[in-house]
């Protein structure tokens, strides 16, 4: 069995990375909640879930007290995310806002559509760090399956690696979760990972311009 990285050891919760091509449910095998279970040998209560395809970090609560806390939480969109991910095409526009409902498409994807009903909401900004490659640093406002990466294709600008929405082959899907900040305790907790594993991710981190990123809260958003 793995070992994954635990990033926080809270009273109420722990920060864990979950690479890329680990489901987060049981499915074949154990999933990496269970696997994470097993690693640091108590009960562990999922409170939200990254797909398969995508590395970065999870909260992970301690008791069903701490996991109803976080729950609401991220139902009060009191959690904050930020992404980062690789894209081969410029997009149709450098950065901005992406809106729109989304719907069940073919083969388990989804698509984006221009009605706002119940809209998936995301900001981001994107720079060309090489050529054919643009680093992109995403903040969804809302939830929704496979969100992000319909978003970049949304903007004819696919996640390199990401086949299901038209990307460009790779070892990997460019989708990593890189930061968390939220409110526990009446503190503020923030937490970082870059991602450990892709040979374009280091290109992005190595870039000159990532420095702007690396504390993503000081973008406007």
């Amino acid at each position: 069995m793995r070992e994954f990285e635990v990033i926080a050891d809270e009273v109420d919760y722990i920060i864990a990375l979950k690479p890329a091509g680990v489901s987060f449910h049981s499915e074949d095998g154990a999933g990496f909640v269970v696997q994470l279970e097993k690693q640091v040998g108590y009960k562990l209560f999922s409170v939200h879930r990254l797909d398969k395809v995508t590395s970065g970090l999870l909260i992970l609560a301690k008791s069903s007290k701490a996991a109803n806390l976080f729950t609401q939480k991220f139902v009060g969109r009191e959690v904050e995310k930020i992404y980062l991910a690789l894209i081969s095409k410029k997009p149709n526009k450098k950065q901005g806002w992406i809106k729109g409902d989304m719907v069940k498409s073919r083969r388990g994807a989804h698509k984006l559509l221009k009605s706002q009903e119940s809209p998936a909401v995301t900001r981001f900004y994107s720079k060309s760090i090489a050529a054919g490659l643009r680093g992109v640093i995403l903040k969804p406002f809302t939830g929704k399956t496979h969100q992000l990466r319909v978003a970049m294709k949304s903007l004819s600008a696919a996640i390199v690696g990401d086949e299901l929405y038209g990307g460009v082959p790779a070892a990997r899907v460019y989708l990593h979760a890189y930061a968390l900040r939220f409110s526990w305790d009446g503190q503020q907790q923030c937490y970082y990972a870059t991602p450990k594993d892709g040979d374009e991710f280091i290109k992005l981190i190595n870039h000159e311009d990532f420095a702007n990123w690396r504390n993503p809260w000081q973008l406007e958003w």
